[in-house]
């Protein structure tokens, strides 16, 4: 009994003098976050949306209000991948006129569509690669209930197929084929809008095309096949006195898209162009005059959703459907936090293997403290939450 105390005391000290076992910190984010408002951050944000809006095939460009987020992953030798969150406002240019969206007005509040896109670019600026590798944006018009408060006798959305609205299209387009030596068919209305002056007045604008009718035909042949390909877009109104209903005054103009002479790579001339004078920042950057030739598969991934005005869905939650989320943009190439690899092979014009690692989409609580920036119009009513 004399010798199990000493023996116990001695098990004592070896148990205490012991090293707690060691817990493995957690390894730091490979991204790297910038200052929403840095040159370099803005210049390379402005080919970001330059990519999405050529890779769209309908609907309206869109313009850069703010940068929300923006992350860089480096990668050696092989560049960086740069996570992007852009606060976006619709222009009145069609993407089928193919213009810059610094060229184009965005369109008044009472009639604005905003939202959010995200996009995943690939800077490789020794070999001269900038890639959109992936998007998706989230838009929606803006909340007509507060657009009514402010400004109750402003233009307000009208219904496509609304009669007046066809009306309007039809009187318009026959406006401008009186004065035209060439004659053009409706292929779509794309917008509408209907306001009370001295009566009742609509707004419209339309795709158009060529027309294969004669004159004499026009009224049997003014709308043609969806798939016709459109060559200009066209905003026309009709305004009707409230007390002569046969008096109208109509008003139209046109503006015609610019051929795309593609280029033997099958990629239209634009499309090859990048950023021409990006500033330094953080650690030298060469200056870069093109990007690499892009073949067919280097096409992004993307898509543009429309939602309604949240006043719809707003009035869902009364029925028990939850609230909504504003702007659901989801851009998750991998789901796996240790990011899963992407082929850039098809960029580098070389013969190996090169791949880069794309991480999970950050999301908006790792956002840098100098975001987001700040943006052109501060309208809370155009800016997502």
């Amino acid at each position: 009994m004399g010798l199990l105390l000493p023996l116990a005391l001695c098990a004592l000290v070896v148990c205490c003098g012991a090293a707690p076992p060691t817990q493995q910190a957690p390894s730091p984010s490979p991204l790297l976050s910038h200052s929403c408002n840095s040159s370099y951050v803005l210049e390379v944000a402005n080919f970001v949306l330059q990519d999405i809006n050529r890779n769209r095939k309908d609907g309206y460009v869109l313009s850069l209000n703010r940068v929300s987020d923006v992350r860089e992953h480096r990668q050696g030798d092989l560049g960086s991948l740069f996570y992007y969150t852009l606060d976006v406002l619709e222009t009145d240019c069609h993407v089928l006129s193919r213009r810059s969206w610094k060229s184009c007005s965005v369109r008044y509040l009472h009639l604005s569509v905003y939202g959010q896109c995200k996009a995943i670019f690939y800077i490789n600026e020794a070999r001269r690669i900038f890639y959109l590798a992936a998007y998706n944006c989230t838009l929606r018009p803006v909340s007509q209930l507060a657009i009514v408060r402010m400004c109750p006798d402003c233009p307000g959305p009208a219904g496509l197929s609304e009669p007046r609205v066809w009306e309007a299209v039809t009187e318009s387009l026959a406006e401008y084929n009186s004065r035209s030596t060439s004659k053009y068919s409706l292929v779509k209305i794309t917008k509408a809008s209907s306001q009370w002056v001295t009566g009742p007045a609509y707004f419209v604008e339309y795709l158009i095309t060529e027309s294969p009718c004669a004159i004499s035909q026009a009224s049997s042949c003014a709308l043609q096949s969806s798939d016709s390909v459109p060559v200009g877009l066209c905003k026309g109104s009709l305004n009707r006195n409230e007390d002569d209903d046969t008096e109208k005054l109509v008003w139209v103009t046109c503006e015609f898209f610019k051929s795309q002479v593609p280029t033997p790579g099958g990629q239209n001339a634009t499309a090859n162009q990048g950023p021409t004078n990006l500033p330094k920042e953080e650690e030298p950057r060469q200056k870069n005059t093109a990007r690499a030739d892009s073949p067919a598969k280097a096409v992004p991934e993307g898509a543009i959703r429309c939602l309604p005005s949240l006043d719809d869905e707003d009035s869902g939650q009364s029925q028990g459907k939850g609230p909504v989320e504003a702007f659901p943009v989801q851009l998750d190439l991998t789901t796996n936090p240790q990011g899963e690899p992407l082929d850039v092979s098809f960029l580098l014009l070389k013969p190996v293997e090169e791949e880069l690692v794309v991480l999970p989409f950050p999301s908006k609580e790792q956002r840098s403290a100098e975001c987001p920036g700040p943006a052109q119009n501060a309208n809370p009513l155009i800016l997502p939450p």
